[in-house]
């Protein structure tokens, strides 16, 4: 198992990981301006990260240990549910957003839940991202909501393009955790 850290004032989470799968480690900071260093081996994952900390305003520092791509993924998924975990319960806890890129309009909604899981429309199975053949963010948002319990929603409501829609997704993701982690009572520009 992994050990987190919750650190005072500045509300940096944080959590290192290793396991069969490989090392992870991890630092969030829900009050943060939207920078990220994210590396996964996955540059189409990283981009998307990289876009989800934005839209969020979170700080994100991510590092998994490269090895089989869809171990890399899931445990990235699973490494950021895991750091986000206590601030969406200390937090509001639920949240939702509406985002666009190109032709591709993409809603997700969330709430924190004892029984984690994930909803969504979306079926990428046949689109090659980054070279690998499964559905990637699937997988990916699948181990996130695990990790963070919670119910996830994703609608994909137009677009054709993956790139498009994979980035529709995750910046809409960014907006429902910026929701989901304010504070109880308190509303997040």
């Amino acid at each position: 198992m992994g050990r987190a850290a919750h650190l005072g004032v500045d509300q940096t989470y944080s959590l290192d990981r290793v396991n069969a799968a490989g090392r992870s480690g991890i630092r969030v900071d829900p009050r943060g301006d939207g920078s990220a260093n994210v590396e996964t081996g996955l540059p189409v994952l990283d981009s998307l990260l990289e876009r989800l900390a934005e839209y969020a305003s979170f700080d994100l520092a991510l590092e998994v240990e490269p090895g089989a791509a869809e171990a890399e993924v899931a445990e990235a998924g699973s490494a950021l549910g895991r750091a986000l975990a206590g601030p969406l319960r200390e937090g509001r806890g639920w949240g939702s957003g509406f985002m666009t890129s190109a032709e591709a309009l993409a809603s997700v909604a969330l709430e924190v839940s004892d029984t984690p899981l994930l909803v969504s429309n979306v079926d990428l199975t046949e689109a090659r991202i980054g070279g690998l053949g499964t559905d990637v963010a699937r997988r990916f948002l699948e181990r996130f909501a695990e990790g963070a319990g919670m119910t996830l929603h994703v609608r994909l409501l137009n677009g054709t393009d993956t790139q498009h829609v994979l980035d529709a997704i995750f910046k809409a993701l960014g907006v429902a955790l910026a929701g989901a982690c304010s504070e109880k009572g308190a509303a997040r520009e």
